[in-house]
């Protein structure tokens, strides 16, 4: 039988939600390996809304769960239906809104919260002992969940190339070990099932991002 793949989303757009071309990375990738993805996002007021031409708040309000039903082409469900028993691996796809909507990882970094679905659907994956996947900065919530836990965001040292690479060390004050990689690399973390890629981390072409993305997958894959 098809593996079945839950991938939660935080939005649409960089900036303010989901990074789509990291989104629709993982969703080709779990169609090219015979997956099935079914995409949940939470029913919660996004942080804000970023202009993308701008690069600015806005005062519209929006909703994660409508707002991430764009990329899924409407074939969403809220996040607090998601039952762990149907499912055989989960992948939340990286984008400012992990950090906004889905935490508070932007406002308060290491002292941040996570969403309450959200933590209770990681804890769920990890209970299950069933793999988790994160690209860009969703490993950071995995950071904050499971002290002790093995991921990567690239690398640990900032410049042209890797602009957030401080991220690296807020995420070992919370008690993780960071691993760095490339761009194409993934990391895997037998012990809790963690397989994470750095993504959009790193200011790379859009075709390397897809490659590490999808590395990603099927490790997350292959662990289910």
């Amino acid at each position: 039988m098809a593996k079945r793949v839950a991938v939660v989303l935080a939005g649409c757009g960089v900036f303010d939600g989901s990074e789509i071309h990291e989104a629709s990375a993982v969703l080709v990738q779990l169609s090219r390996d015979g997956a099935q993805a079914e995409v949940y996002a939470p029913n919660i007021p996004q942080m804000h809304v970023v202009d993308h031409v701008k690069g600015q708040p806005t005062p519209e309000q929006r909703n994660v769960l409508v707002e991430s039903a764009r990329i899924a082409r409407g074939n969403i469900k809220d996040l607090a239906t998601l039952d762990v028993k149907e499912l055989d691996a989960l992948i939340i796809p990286g984008g400012f809104g992990v950090a906004k909507n889905l935490s508070t990882w932007a406002t308060q970094g290491k002292n941040c919260s996570i969403c309450k679905e959200v933590e209770e659907v990681l804890r769920a994956f990890h209970a299950a002992h069933k793999p988790i996947g994160l690209c860009c900065i969703s490993p950071v919530l995995a950071a904050k969940i499971f002290p002790g836990c093995e991921v990567t965001v690239g690398h640990d040292t900032e410049c042209e190339q890797w602009p957030y690479a401080k991220t690296a060390a807020a995420l070992q004050e919370l008690g993780c070990r960071h691993v760095s990689s490339q761009v194409s690399q993934v990391h895997v973390d037998r012990r809790n099932l963690l397989v994470s890629t750095c993504a959009f981390m790193c200011n790379a072409p859009v075709h390397q991002i897809h490659d590490g993305v999808g590395r990603m997958v099927q490790e997350v894959l292959r662990l289910a």
